[in-house]
C-alpha cells in the first residue's frame, strides 16, 4: 500500500512499488481525490461554495452550461465524500441550500496551491504544448511565441480573480 501522510516527506518522496499494482493504484486516497477534483464541474462549485452556501436553484444559475442533471451528481458525488452539506430547509416548496463542510473548507487551502501554480505556469505549458504541436509540423515562429505570451497574459488575467477570492 502507499505510505501515509505520516511516512512520506513529500509527494515525490513517497516511495512506490515496482510496478505499482493496479489495486495499490486504485486504493490510493490520492487517486480517489484526483478523480473526484478531475470532474468536469468539481473545481468550480467547490470555488463558489467556498464564498458562501447556494441554493440549488441559484447554484445551477452561477454555472453556465451545467445541466440539472451534472449539478446533482455532482454534487450527490462531493455530499457523499463530505466535502459538501446538504440542508433541506421545511418551507413550501421545500429549499435546499448546499455549503462546504469543515472538511470540505480544509480542500481550499492546497485548491488554491494548485491553481496559483497553474495560472503562475500557464505560459510555460501554452508554450511547451505549442512547441510540441510546432516541431510535429517543423514550424515555429515569433508569431506564435507572441500568440502563446498573449493567450497567457488573458488567462493569467481571467484567473487571478478566482484565486484572489479563494484566498480570501
Amino acid at each position: 500500500m502507499f505510505p501515509t501522510p505520516a511516512q512520506a516527506s513529500s509527494f515525490a518522496a513517497a516511495e512506490l512499488p515496482a510496478p505499482v499494482p493496479s489495486a495499490d493504484y486504485q486504493a490510493c486516497p490520492v487517486t480517489d481525490i484526483v478523480r473526484l477534483l478531475g470532474d468536469k464541474w468539481t473545481l468550480l462549485v467547490i470555488a463558489l461554495l467556498a464564498r458562501r452556501p447556494y441554493h440549488y436553484n441559484e447554484l445551477h444559475r452561477s454555472i453556465e452550461a451545467i445541466s440539472r442533471r451534472m449539478l446533482t451528481r455532482t454534487l450527490r458525488s462531493l455530499e457523499t465524500d463530505g466535502l459538501v452539506d446538504r440542508k433541506v430547509h421545511p418551507t413550501v416548496p421545500p429549499t435546499v441550500e448546499y455549503s462546504l463542510t469543515p472538511l470540505g473548507e480544509t480542500l481550499l487551502e492546497p485548491l488554491t496551491a494548485i491553481a496559483g501554480w497553474a495560472v503562475e505556469h500557464a505560459g510555460d505549458i501554452a508554450a511547451a504544448r505549442l512547441a510540441r504541436a510546432g516541431s510535429a509540423e517543423e514550424t515555429r515562429d515569433e508569431t506564435a511565441d507572441a500568440r502563446v505570451r498573449e493567450l497567457s497574459h488573458r488567462f493569467t488575467d481571467r484567473h487571478r480573480s478566482l484565486l484572489d477570492r479563494l484566498a480570501d
